[in-house]
């Protein structure tokens, strides 16, 4: 079954030309996260990385708000029964979530509005951009119910997106960012109207779509492969990428359309 024709449990999804769009389902309860909307989202990304015709993704909100996190009574009262093997099955769940959000070749934009807490703090933040309402709340709230702040790699993302300081304050008090804070800090690219929020997000994954988009690909490969690369290893990975995107059809449509001066229309190749 082609990615296109997904027909989800745990989340709403549709497909607008080469936008997907993705929303919780619940919007009654906050949109909270369970065991199988974490596994039914993990395939979706995954999924994403075998369709070229999907360009880019918006994970929107729905109800007001963007998710509550880890449901209280579908997830939290379960885990204390685990042992320490079922435990460590579903922190590797969450973590697979957000792995397969990077490794998906298309830019994720994060529409936020309302509440953005847990879990769903760290989908918004694995996402490549994050657009917020003004209503936005995010809060990394895990040592607010007696856990590490080092969940689904929060220690790791979080300081390269607001700085180590900022991250610090956020993992250890669990309080909440304000949308402004968030867009002052570099955690929200912008801010918009709630009622424009999707739209916005949608033209801009619409943009990104209309673009050359083996070279988004390739962007965004390089901003995660290179954080475990020396300056040097970074500049040689870069050159070799910059490269590869040079024998692209897109590169050389792009030199005949500034010749000819007019707009670029890319396609991918």
């Amino acid at each position: 079954m082609s990615i296109r024709d997904l027909q989800p449990t745990h989340f709403n999804w549709r497909v607008d030309g080469s936008i997907a769009i993705i929303s919780l389902a619940r919007p009654e309860r906050k949109n909270p996260l369970t065991f199988d909307s974490y596994a039914e989202l993990r395939d979706a990304f995954r999924g994403l990385a075998s369709d070229d015709g999907i360009k880019a993704l918006v994970f929107a909100s729905n109800g007001g708000n963007f998710s509550s996190g880890g449901d209280v009574h579908d997830i939290i009262g379960p885990l204390l029964t685990r042992d320490m093997k079922g435990l460590l099955t579903f922190t590797r769940l969450t973590g697979d979530l957000v792995k397969a959000m990077r490794a998906c070749p298309q830019p994720v934009i994060a529409a936020v509005d309302g509440v953005c807490v847990g879990a769903g703090a760290m989908i918004a933040l694995f996402s490549d951009l994050r657009i917020a309402s003004p209503q936005a709340r995010t809060a990394f709230v895990f040592t607010r119910v007696g856990l590490a702040g080092c969940d689904m790699g929060a220690c790791a993302m979080l300081p390269r997106v607001v700085g180590h300081g900022r991250a610090a304050e956020l993992l250890f008090t669990g309080r909440t960012m304000s949308a402004e804070e968030g867009e002052r800090w570099g955690f929200f690219n912008r801010i918009v109207p709630a009622g424009e929020l999707e739209t916005d997000a949608i033209a801009l994954a619409q943009s990104l779509a209309e673009g050359p988009t083996f070279a988004h690909m390739m962007t965004k490969t390089m901003l995660n492969q290179e954080w475990s690369m020396t300056l040097d290893q970074a500049i040689e990975a870069e050159a070799q990428a910059q490269a590869i995107c040079m024998q692209t059809q897109d590169f050389k449509r792009a030199y005949d359309a500034f010749v000819a001066r007019h707009k670029p229309k890319f396609s991918g190749d």
